[in-house]
Order: C-alpha cells, then structure tokens, then sequence
C-alpha cells in the first residue's frame, strides 16, 4: 500500500468536505470570491468560449459522463488485455460518482441565479469536473507519463472553466469537485496500486533487519 498517495487522497476529499462546510455554512451569503468570478467569467462570454461551454456541458454530463466514457475507457482496458486496470477504473467511476452525490445532498448549495443551461439539484461539489479529474487520474495513474498529466490538468481546468462561464456553478463548487474526484482515486489507487500493477505488496523490513543492515 502506497502510505503517501493514500494520505494525499484522504487529504483531497477531506479538503471538499471542509471547503464544502465553509462555503455553505459558514457564510450567509455567497462567498466574495465566488460573486467575483463569477462577475468576471460573465464579461467573457465570447461565441467560440459559449460553443466550447456547451460541448463540455453535453459531454462532461449526463450519460455520456456517466455511462459512454467509463464503458469506452474499460473497454479499451479489457481490450489491450489490462483487466485489472479495468477493475480499478470501474471502481473509481463508481466510488467517486457516489463522493459527490453524497456530498451534494450534504449541502444542497445553491446554483447562481444566471445559469446559461439547466442543471440538476446541488451545485456543490461539481459533478462535470468531478467526472473530469476522476478521468485524468485513472489515466495518469495506469499510464504515468508527463503528457497524460499534462493533458489530465488541462481538461480539468477546461471543464472547471467551463461550468463557471456557464454560470452553472459557483467557482469554489469546481475546486470542491476537482478534489472530490481526485481524492478517490488517488485513495483507491494507494490500495489497489500493487495489485494493478501485478507487483508484490511492499512491505517494511523487520526491524531486527534494519538494524542488523545498519551495524
């Protein structure tokens, strides 16, 4: 078991949860920074940006998000005959598809008032961005390259973009989703990391061992 990514996972959802408590219970009203944004991301609204929020809207969403992709990703696992690759993204899709449903019926935040498209209940933490970083951490944890965490951040920070220009979420509902999503994970890959990988489990010596390697 990877002790450190476990802890990073843990601290990931934990951080939505408190970010979550702090943004919905303790303020009265919106939190500055969220009006702020989304003040700003309303100036922006260009057509090409407005045709990129909805193509992200369809496809970060809804069953394709949900049941298209994570089929598709599988699938092209068991294909390439990495069937416990495939064991771990489904149950990362799953795993973090119920994170942040829990954690939307914990809050019940509001959505902003001037939402460009319709959306479902709870606007805390966000679902799209969620299913986006989940995305780019399975793929960056079963092939670690530097283009795959390139991209993973790119998409994540395009679809958080995204919701905000849209005015679905506040901007704060887009971090909480992004550490939602990467937080299980990262949690899951910390326990079943070795056993995807088809390595031993590694374990720290016996102390008699150390002492005996340090004499």
């Amino acid at each position: 078991m990877n002790r450190r990514m476990l802890w990073w996972g843990v601290g990931c959802l934990v951080a939505a949860t408190v970010l979550g408590a702090i943004v919905v219970l303790g303020f009265a009203d919106t939190p500055a920074i969220d009006r702020w944004w989304n003040s700003v991301v309303a100036d922006q609204r260009a057509p090409w940006l407005l045709g990129f929020a909805h193509l992200t809207n369809r496809i970060g969403g809804g069953w394709i998000a949900i049941l298209l992709v994570p089929l598709l990703v599988i699938a092209v696992l068991l294909l390439t005959r990495r069937w416990r690759s495939a064991v771990f993204a489904a149950l990362a899709f799953l795993l973090s598809a119920g994170a942040v449903q829990g954690l939307k019926q914990l809050f019940g935040r509001a959505r902003p008032d001037d939402m460009l498209v319709a959306s479902d209940y709870g606007s805390f933490p966000s679902g799209h961005v969620a299913n986006a970083a989940t995305i780019a951490v399975v793929i960056c944890v079963i092939f670690p390259r530097v283009w795959t965490i390139v991209l993973g951040a790119l998409w994540v920070l395009g679809m958080a973009y995204s919701r905000t220009l849209l005015s679905v979420h506040w901007a704060t509902d887009t971090l909480g989703g992004a550490l939602a999503g990467a937080g299980v994970v990262l949690m899951l890959a910390a326990l079943l990391g070795d056993w995807v990988q088809g390595r031993r489990p590694q374990s720290d010596p016996p102390i008699g061992w150390k002492a005996a390697r340090s004499s």
